[in-house]
């Protein structure tokens, strides 16, 4: 009888990847140039499973809600794969300088990018409105 071993990815770093989200960015980032945002995360992040990520945590199309720290504006915003952006709506790529920097943080924390122009940005996330695994959905 063969005991079933299930082997868990555990890197540690300051941001924290479910483990689906892991694999599928891991795949998109071997089949395109991913940004080294996302190389950097993908290296250092904690992975966890998708049914024991904590619910302050920004997954793969959870809706955020932002404050720049440098004007005090709030924007909501959803991290999706890049064929499904669309910035009017609201939803950004993950591939994007700001979709990248937010993957993975908790309410709380700041995230940093950079425009394509070079302007340095930075934005604490103050909620969570949506995270899919909150809500029981693992596969999103």
């Amino acid at each position: 009888m063969h005991a079933a071993v299930q082997v868990q990815v555990q890197v540690h770093g300051e941001r924290v990847l479910t483990d689906l989200d892991f694999a599928r960015l891991s795949r998109l980032a071997g089949q395109q140039p991913a940004p080294p945002s996302l190389a950097d995360l993908l290296e250092n992040a904690d992975v966890t499973s998708s049914r024991t990520v904590e619910a302050d945590v920004v997954t793969m199309y959870s809706r955020v809600e932002l404050v720049d720290t440098a004007t005090g504006a709030r924007q909501v915003l959803t991290i999706c794969y890049p064929r499904d952006a669309d910035l009017a709506a609201g939803f950004v790529s993950v591939l994007s300088p700001v979709g990248s920097s937010l993957l993975g943080l908790r309410v709380g924390q700041t995230a940093r990018w950079s425009t394509p122009r070079g302007e340095a940005c930075e934005a604490t996330v103050a909620g969570i409105q949506h995270q899919p695994e909150a809500e029981g959905d693992y596969l999103r």
